[in-house]
């Protein structure tokens, strides 16, 4: 026999169950009262759940049934520099106006005025720009380099040294 954490009921049987996301020890009044028993997970994500329960055992992309990929090996794909001017010159080969654009994408023109003058949009946007204009906006990611700091000196690399080198 326990006190109701709920309606304050002394020296009643209680069960401890879940209410939002903390557990409290209830009367059996106040669990059919505020419908406190246990519930069926829902369908779906009874079905998420055991997905996500299954072992890995070829990489991380193996517990979402995609075998074998590696996303290391894949090549990462970067947004061109010169975007703006890629997106202006197409825009204008077709003969469009700003708002003529801004109507077939549905975005509005200060957004593709913005975008023409170097300003990065969202990801979303930057696709209807290259499904509308037929474009590609995206290039293959450059290498980073690697400099080799000659040790034979008997003092490090200073940051006049560093600009030197990149000069």
């Amino acid at each position: 026999m326990a006190d109701c954490e709920l309606c304050g009921a002394m020296k009643v049987a209680v069960k401890r169950v879940k209410t939002g996301k903390t557990e409290v020890a209830a009367c059996g009044r106040c669990v059919d009262k505020m419908n406190l028993g246990p519930k069926e997970t829902a369908p779906g994500l009874a079905k998420a759940q055991s997905m996500h329960a299954r072992p890995s055992h070829t990489s991380a992309y193996a517990a979402k049934g995609k075998k074998g990929k590696d996303i290391m090996l894949k090549a990462e794909k970067e947004l061109a520099a010169d975007f703006g001017k890629r997106i202006t010159n197409a825009r204008k080969a077709k003969g469009w106006n700003h708002a003529t654009l801004g109507k077939r994408m549905a975005e509005t023109v200060n957004i593709i005025k913005a975008t023409e003058s170097g300003k990065r949009p969202t990801d979303g946007v930057l696709k209807k720009f290259e499904r509308v204009l037929g474009i590609s906006l995206w290039v293959m990611g450059a290498e980073e380099t690697t400099t080799h700091i000659d040790r034979s000196s008997s003092r490090g690399m200073t940051l006049g040294d560093y600009f030197n080198d990149t000069k």
